[in-house]
């Protein structure tokens, strides 16, 4: 019986339609040729599962082009294991932008064929300019490719001028050194790939399990191509408005943070944290944060990676990044404790002690650049991050700040895809109540869109991307029974 929580937990929204299209087909689904794709073994430097196939598909650079010159693009796949209980394909599509499909299979791939059963094959595809596809580079500075420089945070007073300086640089860079390839990211291509993955895979429709970012990819396909859509997942949502898609989703990230930051402080606050606990009282960890943060400001701390001292923005970002799963608590309350220690020296998290690759950086720039044109008043940037700071001092400034979009010699390269309610009802979307990145009520946006198509299931624990990682097992069941069974995803069935 579903609990009186688990009710509450569970925001229901899906028409009658869906319940009509959710009915699996009889019998096993044979896997049909997939043409162009030669199935073999992976690069060792992929971290294949048993059993993990890879593959290179070829695509055009330019769709308005599509004879012309083709890239290559990175595929893999874990094949259905009981043929006699197949139903399709499954594409697994990560966020980022800027995440390896083919690397998070890897991840993701064994609990996920466990949950499957012999449902799909597991397939995913490596964005291009990620991982093993063809890449593009801007030539960015190696300072200009730390998270905590592409995230564009503030100074320490709230200026931004430094950062104003490093976007103009950056868009300069790609202006001078992207070329076609540069331009060729953007989600609506990474969908029509997708659709050309499906095709090489020789399927009438596909299946998908989708995160973060990815989400939006995953509508733009629905909407792009709503009759080769099956069972559809949108993992942590936000808001598809197309006059701001990503700019849209960064600002989430302050609301996010302040849903988020009780789940932190009440765990900090826990008498069972031996070592650990960095206050008696939950409402004590927040002003204490923030005293160190500003703290650091004033007087960073030598870390134990050489030249990159803990300052109150990398502990910012520390945090922005250990409130997506209940996981990385540990550490940044270790962190914390180091930083309140006089003697203490302070251990970054890897992610924060170096630069990304350039074309890394260059994907998650080139995306959100080209979907959308972004605002080009920099006054207009100083008001918003002062008045972001007020409202959310726990990311200060860093969602509202200036990015290299602003600067952007080209602007968007094509109008961005508005999201509706037309197509198949078929879509079903899991998000937790206090997700650090993509606020529940940014999810909210995205079943709007959809209207009647999609039913949200909204869940109370584990942070951003829900599915198969954050130990929330309503939602677990929820996913797992949408695409394998056909149920009607409500919270009578859903959570048993």
């Amino acid at each position: 019986m579903t609990t009186t929580r688990g009710r509450k937990a569970l925001t229901l929204s899906l028409s009658a339609a869906v319940v009509a299209g959710v009915a699996l087909a009889g019998g096993g689904v044979a896997p049909a040729a997939a043409a162009g794709l030669d199935w073999g073994v992976c690069d060792p430097a992929v971290k294949p599962l048993p059993g993990q196939e890879c593959a290179t598909l070829s695509v055009p650079l330019d769709y308005a082009d599509p004879e012309g010159e083709q890239i290559p693009l990175a595929v893999s796949r874990l094949r259905s294991e009981r043929p006699e209980a197949r139903r399709g394909t499954l594409m697994v599509i990560p966020g980022g932008p800027g995440s390896s499909g083919v690397q998070r299979l890897g991840q993701k791939g064994a609990a996920l064929a466990k949950e499957m059963d012999g449902a799909y094959d597991l397939v995913a595809f490596d964005p291009r300019g990620v991982g093993g596809s063809a890449k593009a580079r801007c030539g960015f500075a190696e300072d200009d490719r730390r998270l905590v420089t592409l995230r564009s945070w503030p100074a320490a007073d709230g200026g931004i001028g430094e950062n104003v300086a490093r976007s103009r640089r950056m868009a300069e860079a790609c202006a001078r050194n992207g070329g076609a390839m540069l331009r060729g990211l953007t989600t609506a291509n990474q969908a029509r790939d997708l659709d050309r993955l499906r095709q090489a895979l020789g399927e009438r429709k596909l299946s998908a399990w989708s995160v973060s970012y990815g989400t939006y990819v995953a509508a733009v396909y629905a909407q792009k191509f709503p009759e080769r859509t099956d069972r559809w997942v949108l993992d942590s949502s936000a808001d598809p408005d197309p006059k701001h898609v990503a700019q849209g989703w960064l600002a989430g990230m302050a609301r996010g943070a302040e849903d988020r930051f009780p789940d932190f402080a009440a765990w900090a606050a826990d008498p069972a944290r031996e070592g650990l606990r960095l206050a008696e009282r939950p409402e004590d960890v927040r002003p204490l944060f923030l005293g160190l943060a500003a703290r650091l400001d004033r007087a960073p701390r030598a870390s134990t990676t050489p030249g990159v001292p803990l300052t109150g923005t990398v502990l910012r970002q520390a945090l922005q990044q250990a409130l997506y799963s209940d996981a990385s608590f540990p550490a940044f309350a270790r962190l914390m404790s180091q930083a309140l220690d006089p003697a203490g020296v302070p251990v970054l998290p890897p992610e924060l002690t170096g630069p990304m690759p350039d074309e890394a950086a260059t994907v998650s720039v080139g995306v959100i650049c080209n979907d959308v044109d972004w605002p080009r008043s920099v006054p207009a940037y100083e008001r918003a991050v002062a008045a972001d700071r007020v409202r959310h001092p726990l990311t200060a400034g860093m969602p509202a700040n200036i990015t290299p979009c602003a600067f952007w010699k080209s602007g968007a390269v094509e109008k961005p895809t508005r999201i509706t309610d037309r197509g198949p009802s078929n879509v079903l979307m899991i998000q937790n109540l206090r997700d650090p990145s993509t606020p529940h009520s940014a999810g909210l946006k995205m079943r709007e869109a959809f209207g009647d198509r999609a039913r949200l299931v909204s869940v109370d624990k584990g942070g951003h991307a829900v599915y198969l990682g954050n130990g929330n097992a309503c939602g677990d069941r929820a996913v797992t029974r949408f695409l394998t069974e056909g149920v009607r995803p409500d919270a009578d069935v859903l959570c048993k």
